[in-house]
């Protein structure tokens, strides 16, 4: 079967990838019609999870790629990988200052001031961190169509299955606060799900972005990486381990970064 759909257009594949990682984001949000009381210890448990995914995502299927891509480089293959790296950090950090948004468990709203509803301001949270999910998987089906032996399409469908996997929490994550805010259930799934319809826009423009400009593969590569190194330890994280749990979701961590290790490498 993998042979087949390697042959498929990048575009399709990111449609796809990226449609499914939305997908597991409405499937988070909906455990909203499931339980009446969210407990702390599933969301620092989750959140925990996801934080392991994306760091272990951020190496595997990133990072290690773009400085192979490199090599020709020698000692000076990191480069690339470093400088879209730090990119990708600084994009965040400037979107974080600019965008108004809120994080779930947080006192006070970021970003600049504005008169928006708590609920707006967390489903905004949420769509911001997930950019740089739909961009990995745009930019990693793009390394992917180019042929490089660096990265192949069953690595790319990894990174998009890891990523999907901790989009589940992070669908929760936004879909219960806004129930204990006061929202029905209906408007907490909606807002909820809408928060990942950002990640198949962002695929695209992942995907095109290198096919237009292939020497910037690496950097793209190492851009998705620190963007999404710099969402799980300015967000996921620091409240994993605010609310008593710490422990718990530091086994949670452990255990994403052992699933998306394990994906990587064996579907890579």
């Amino acid at each position: 079967m993998s042979g087949e759909w390697t042959y498929w257009p990048p575009v399709v594949l990111t449609v796809l990838g990226t449609l499914f990682t939305w997908g597991v984001t409405a499937l988070g949000a909906a455990a909203v019609f499931l339980t009446r009381d969210p407990t702390r210890r599933m969301h620092d448990a989750m959140l925990g999870f996801a934080a392991g995914v994306m760091i272990a995502a951020s190496y595997w299927s990133l990072l290690a790629p773009a400085i192979e891509m490199s090599e020709e480089k020698g000692r000076w293959a990191f480069v690339p990988a470093l400088i879209g790296f730090l990119l990708g950090g600084a994009f965040l950090r400037l979107a974080d200052r600019l965008l108004p948004h809120q994080h779930p468990h947080a006192a006070e709203a970021e970003g600049v001031h504005t008169h928006w509803r708590r609920s707006a301001l967390l489903v905004t949270a949420i769509t911001l961190h997930n950019i740089p999910e739909g961009l990995a998987v745009g930019v990693a089906f793009g390394a992917a169509a180019r042929g490089d032996s660096a990265y192949h399409v069953a690595s790319a469908a990894a990174l998009a299955l890891g990523i999907g996997i901790q989009n589940f929490p992070e669908g929760v994550a936004v879909s219960m606060p806004l129930r204990l805010a006061g929202l029905s259930r209906r408007r907490c799934f909606f807002w909820g799900q809408l928060s990942g319809a950002v990640e198949p826009v962002a695929g695209l423009l992942g995907l095109w972005a290198v096919s237009v400009a292939k020497p910037l593969l690496p950097y793209a590569l190492g851009f998705a990486a620190g963007a999404m190194i710099y969402v799980t330890v300015e967000d996921a994280i620091p409240e994993s381990q605010e609310g008593g749990y710490s422990d718990l979701a530091t086994l949670g961590a452990m255990l994403g970064f052992s699933v998306m290790m394990a994906l990587d490498v064996a579907l890579g």
